[in-house]
């Protein structure tokens, strides 16, 4: 095999269509566009979701629901988690800069902490959110909370 020998594979380059290349080419006239009408004419763009007529899929469907825009959203972490986190990064305080810095929440990331799984270490927390089984947890540890906004 040789560079000069190369091909395609059979079947896998087609021709272009020549289209508006005179009468004799067969696509000539119209260009294979039709008569008359915007989609024979340059410049023809049809509308986003128009479906020739039919309602569209937009309209048929019923609305559902809505976005509550006083949403708070949170990362949540378990307790359980985090005894698996204090072994695997040597955590002493749990905080938005420690969770941030090794890379388990993004900037604007807000933290609450829930209380399933047990906590067995000692730690000191600074978040955005707790629940009061989670808090109460903690402190049985001899851990504390401090809320952060």
């Amino acid at each position: 095999m040789k560079l000069h020998n190369l091909k395609p594979a059979e079947g896998s380059v087609k021709k272009a269509k020549r289209i508006g290349r005179g009468e004799a080419s067969g696509k000539g006239g119209t260009s294979t566009k039709g008569n008359k009408g915007g989609q024979s004419r340059a410049g023809y763009k049809s509308k986003m979701a128009h479906e020739g007529g039919q309602m569209p899929i937009q309209r048929r469907i019923p609305k559902r629901g809505f976005k509550n825009i006083n949403r708070i959203e949170y990362k949540v972490f378990n307790l359980g988690q985090l005894d698996q986190l204090v072994e695997k990064y040597g955590f002493t305080e749990i905080s938005l800069e420690n969770l941030y810095v090794n890379g388990l929440i993004s900037r604007t990331d807000r933290v609450k902490v829930l209380a399933n799984g047990e906590l067995k270490t000692k730690l000191s927390f600074k978040v955005n959110a707790i629940s009061d089984k989670a808090k109460a947890a903690i402190e049985a540890a001899g851990g504390s909370v401090e809320i952060v906004k």
